[in-house]
């Protein structure tokens, strides 16, 4: 009997349903997961962790909702840790949609029947109890949890629930995740848990409360410890040697002592680390810290501090850096963190202070690149005017002929910025400008003061200048990241020459310590800085593969006679670099000279070649086209009659020969008021006169000379000599102005602006010349 038609329809659809319907679920599922949607954790706020250079936690922050939570992906969350806690809470979390059916069956006729009550909740349920703020202890809330962990199953694949679960699983208080637990309670990251501690920490989450790490009372803890163990060795039968392991007390840590170190580096880094990207968890910070270092150079400048309470100065801040890869070693803000009568949260390494005395070494290297000079040259330290400017030394007084080398290590004033006045292309302010020196005013705002600390810089910028001298000249920027890219050689700019960088090193390795304690120990190339109104006591220097710079003052600029760079800042430093190099052992690098430096012999007193009336001879170096080796010839000599000692000009049988040092007037002024007078040369028998032509002092070359009508003021004049001139006479293009003798000044009121010519004349003829810019203001 053939069926009615209605019935084979019937059949037909149902036969069609039974395949389509299974195809429409898969397709509906398919279009969930091919469709754009925000990661499971894209609203979980998130702490920073910060660690120094070899792993050790710095700083672990709080989310913003105060929960210590840490983000880590699945693939470096370790596997045993991955397998215990699927074992301990969800066996079958790869094989069911979210929703465990059997589980919930069998929990629902325990509780029926008043039995053991039996947790069904899959570890998908949970994360959506923990996501949705699911309330499932009714059975509406039970409902609603088991329908979000549909959907959060029909929308994210197993990994990246499994993902969202370990890192926000609670372990007690306000702490989450697998990897935050890890940090608090033992202080290591997730990839280094032993086995016992990672079976600790998947039996947490199932009552956080009872089983919490950071409580004494943990009988909870090891009964579900013990139970897991027992279902991991059905499953792991070989790590049954494990179990002498397993019986061992846990070593863990509390949250109250959770580490805060190095806290103006790890500020630093929290404000100025890279963002994370919307939606995405942030990053952990790895610094380049070495925190042996840190805590070593607090210690010291804690105990120094201590030391030197008398004298009323309270903080200081340091910055290590290592040369090699430009990487922050240590870096200390202030002398305590918590000290809010010195203001200790401010960080002083990143402060603009005026640096005293310590930019002087980059003077001298500009000039040696410059060929200005080379470390034996001889400056001059008399009184000295630079236009308006007429700079002092700091203990008032001067010494006369001084060679470069020990100008620069005696911090000798005059000399530096008389050197200073010479630079060109760059001078000292264009040569802060290439080295990223941030915030300076104009070049006319400084003048030459900016050669005595007129500027302002950082320790930071002060580090990196004096990392270019072991750097072979080559500036590199500081490195806060581990991870951050170190300057190639090859696109590091170059602010100094290798050779000027080189012989500056040398120069300052040359400063003898204060203390009795250095025979024997490798050489520090180290320089002293003291501010304007004892404000600030600096000491950079370098040694061995490290820059140490160091600061004392007060954050409120207060002055304190006792801020002295010598006396206060140096004593520190010293204290430091001699710590750390212990510390450091074999970080000392030995840097050989450049190929092309070279030694050669000059007179000590005139600092030129050395000429057969030349009787102390020293070497120097010498850079090859650059260095000068000409001079005014300063050794003479005159045939005095040994009767009557008389000078002769030339010799005979009753003559003696005598060797003069023809130094210029001023100098000779010098000696003498010094009580130190020397033999001057008589002008009739100066050899090589030609040598003997004044030199214009004042004005300086290439100035532009403002005059304000309303307060006109006059012009200083003034030109030195060879000791046979007695008169000088001046010019303004074709007219005499007046006269002077050598080293004396002469007052001169600019007629009207324009370019001028000024020339000065002695006796004999010599002269000689510059050009003089006069503006009018009103």
């Amino acid at each position: 009997m053939r069926a009615l038609p209605f019935l084979r329809d019937w059949r037909a659809w149902r036969h069609r349903r039974a395949v389509a319907v299974p195809l429409l679920i898969v397709l509906a599922l398919v279009v969930l997961r091919v469709f754009p949607r925000e990661p499971l954790l894209a609203d979980t706020p998130w702490s920073r962790a910060v660690y120094a250079a070899d792993g050790e936690l710095l700083r672990l922050t709080l989310a913003s909702d105060e929960q210590y939570r840490l983000w880590q992906p699945l693939a470096e969350i370790p596997t045993p840790l991955q397998e215990a806690v699927l074992l301990y809470e969800d066996r079958w979390f790869h094989w069911h949609p979210g929703v465990n059916p059997v589980a919930l069956v069998r929990a629902a006729a325990d509780s029926a029947s008043g039995g053991r009550r039996r947790g069904a909740s899959t570890l998908t349920m949970q994360l959506a109890r923990r996501l949705y703020g699911i309330d499932s202890r009714t059975v509406g809330g039970k409902a609603q949890q088991i329908l979000a962990a549909l959907w959060i199953e029909a929308r994210y694949g197993k990994r990246a629930i499994l993902e969202a679960y370990l890192n926000v699983a609670p372990y007690g208080g306000n702490v989450e995740g697998a990897a935050a637990a890890s940090e608090v309670f033992f202080r290591k990251p997730l990839a280094q848990l032993t086995l016992p501690e990672a079976i600790a920490l998947a039996v947490i989450p199932q009552n956080p409360q009872r089983r919490r790490l950071d409580q004494q009372a943990d009988a909870a803890l090891l009964r579900a410890r013990a139970q897991l163990w027992q279902r991991w060795l059905q499953h792991h039968p070989g790590d049954r040697a494990l179990a002498a392991d397993l019986a061992l007390k846990l070593q863990r840590a509390r949250r109250e002592s959770l580490p805060f170190a190095a806290p103006h580096l790890v500020d630093y880094l929290l404000r100025t680390g890279t963002p994370a990207a919307p939606g995405q968890p942030p990053a952990p910070i790895v610094s380049t810290l070495d925190l042996r270092l840190q805590q070593l150079c607090e210690r010291v400048i804690r105990d120094y501090l201590r030391s030197r309470a008398e004298s009323g100065v309270r903080n200081a801040s340091a910055l290590l850096v290592d040369t090699e890869t430009m990487a922050v070693k240590a870096l200390v803000g202030s002398a305590d963190y918590f000290d809010a009568s010195i203001a200790g949260q401010v960080n002083g390494v990143l402060g603009k202070r005026s640096p005293g005395s310590t930019l002087k070494p980059f003077i001298y290297a500009l000039a040696l690149d410059q060929g200005l000079i080379h470390p034996r040259t001889v400056l001059k330290d008399a009184p000295t005017a630079f236009g308006p400017f007429s700079p002092e030394n700091y203990d008032g007084s001067f010494v006369g002929p001084i060679s470069a080398q020990d100008a620069l290590i005696r911090s000798r004033n005059i000399p530096a910025v008389s050197v200073a006045a010479r630079l060109s292309h760059p001078d000292l302010y264009g040569f802060l400008r290439q080295a990223g020196v941030s915030r300076l005013a104009t070049r006319e705002h400084y003048g030459l003061a900016l050669v005595l600390g007129g500027g302002e810089v950082t320790l930071e910028e002060l580090a990196q200048l004096y990392a270019l001298l072991p750097n072979g000249g080559l500036f590199k920027p500081l490195r806060y990241e581990k991870e951050a890219p170190s300057a190639s050689t090859t696109l590091a700019p170059a602010l100094l020459s290798d050779e000027a960088a080189y012989v500056t090193l040398d120069m300052l390795q040359h400063n003898v310590r204060p203390d009795t304690l250095a025979p024997g120990r490798p050489p520090i190339a180290w320089k002293t800085g003291t501010s304007w109104g004892f404000r600030d006591a600096w000491t950079a220097g370098v040694f061995g593969r490290y820059v140490l710079v160091v600061w004392l003052g007060d954050f409120a600029g207060a002055g304190n006679p006792s801020l002295i760079g010598l006396d206060m800042a140096a004593p520190l430093f010293l204290r430091l670099a001699d710590a750390v190099r212990l510390e450091a052992q074999g970080g000392a690098s030995v840097r050989p000279a450049p190929w092309n430096l070279r030694q050669v012999e000059v007179c000590a007193a005139s600092g030129d070649p050395a000429d057969e009336l030349c009787r102390v001879k020293v070497t120097t170096w010498f850079i090859p086209g650059k260095s000068p080796l000409k001079g005014l010839k300063l050794h003479r000599q005159a045939h005095v009659d040994r009767t009557t000692g008389e000078v002769r000009c030339t010799p005979d049988a009753n003559t003696r020969t005598v060797v003069y040092q023809d130094w210029d007037t001023d100098l000779q002024r010098l000696f003498r008021d010094t009580g130190l007078p020397r033999r001057a040369l008589p002008a009739r028998c100066a050899e090589g006169a030609e040598t003997a032509a004044p030199r214009i002092v004042a004005p300086r070359r290439g100035e532009t000379y403002t005059v304000r009508q309303s307060k006109p003021a006059p012009l200083m004049l003034r030109a030195e000599s060879g000791t046979g001139s007695r008169t000088l006479y001046w010019w303004l293009d074709s007219a005499q102005i007046g006269r002077s003798a050598p080293g004396e000044t002469l007052f001169w009121q600019p007629p009207a602006p324009g370019r001028y010519t000024l020339r000065v004349v002695d006796e004999a003829g010599h002269a000689d010349e510059r050009a003089l810019q006069i503006e009018f203001l009103p």
